[in-house]
């Protein structure tokens, strides 16, 4: 019997639904259930053959546990090793390769440091900063939001240095980016599974959280959904995630990518509403049961569970 194990925090709906709709495919030798663990013996199997983690994150202990849980084989949704190592600002800067939009952006130095951090850690770090070269290339409006952090936790909207500053002096010891706004028509926020299947959802971060959803959107252009589907794909194939949501400003009919480093995504079925929420439900079902079947063997490095399916695609081209 191959087990599927959903790994979570504090999210009702989405892990029990995940769970009841794997079991009701009825697939001979496979069975979702919650994961359970206690403490982990080194290079010891999980007992799982697919994982889908929607709380390493905020978990250090299950982050850990699920590194572990991929060198005995065990195939997760999303890879710890990967998600361990991004962050936004990579994200930005690798999206302009493959010719996704995304606003100007500028990584910015802590305002403030771990007390063991003193004037000699800090040498190679430029000082004075030059804040007008940083003010010129993004502009005003900006974004003043964490290089890493998630949830519109610590963003800033900002429209002149001295806006800036105040909202900087208040970052603690986050490191930060500054970011161009985007004056948005239209803004979307899409599901991607499995680096194929997309599902764009209309969304206004202007709104209250529960009410970000746009549950009775207008029409939008077709090529507009067209190009928003293929950057969508683009960037997760890109940064190698088989869940993930991307969001889009649009602009004078251009698609900016704004964030899409969400790799345990929003599935609330109270948020999300009902369509959305099935549609979540079964494509992760499908892709969740997919890689039950069809186990992944990486090899015993350590660099190899970055990207396997790299590696994966190397060996068929020899």
């Amino acid at each position: 019997m191959k087990k599927i194990g959903v790994l979570f925090g504090m999210e009702n709906t989405f892990p029990g639904a995940l769970v009841d709709r794997i079991n009701a495919m009825e697939i001979e030798g496979i069975q979702a259930e919650f994961v359970c663990v206690g403490g982990v013996q080194m290079a010891a199997p999980s007992g799982y053959a697919v994982i889908v983690d929607r709380i390493s994150h905020d978990m250090p202990f299950y982050r850990a546990f699920l590194k572990n849980a991929a060198l005995t084989g065990t195939q997760i949704i999303n890879n710890p090793f990967w998600w361990s190592a991004d962050d936004k600002f990579f994200n930005y800067a690798l999206a302009e390769k493959p010719g996704v939009a995304v606003p100007k952006t500028v990584l910015l130095p802590h305002k403030k440091y771990p007390p063991q951090i003193t004037e000699r850690s800090l040498r190679n770090l430029q000082f004075p900063l030059d804040w007008d070269g940083v003010f010129d290339y993004v502009g005003f409006p900006a974004f003043l939001k964490p290089h890493d952090g998630g949830g519109w936790r610590d963003v800033f909207h900002v429209h002149s240095p001295q806006e800036f500053f105040h909202a900087y002096d208040q970052t603690r010891d986050l490191c930060m980016t500054l970011q161009a706004a985007v004056n948005f028509k239209e803004y979307f926020r899409c599901y991607v599974v499995g680096q194929t299947d997309v599902r764009i959802m209309p969304y206004d971060p202007r709104r209250p959280h529960e009410h970000r959803y746009v549950l009775d959107p207008p029409e939008y252009d077709k090529k507009l959904l067209k190009r928003v589907e293929k950057d969508a794909i683009t960037l997760c194939k890109a940064l190698g995630y088989d869940l993930n949501t991307v969001e889009f400003a649009v602009e004078d009919g251009i698609p900016y990518a704004i964030d899409f480093m969400n790799p345990a995504p929003d599935a609330d079925l109270h948020a999300v509403g009902k369509e959305s929420f099935d549609w979540i439900v079964d494509k992760v079902s499908k892709l969740a049961v997919k890689k039950a079947q069809r186990p992944v063997k990486s090899e015993l490095r350590w660099t190899a569970f970055l990207n396997p399916r790299e590696k994966s695609a190397e060996k068929n081209d020899r």
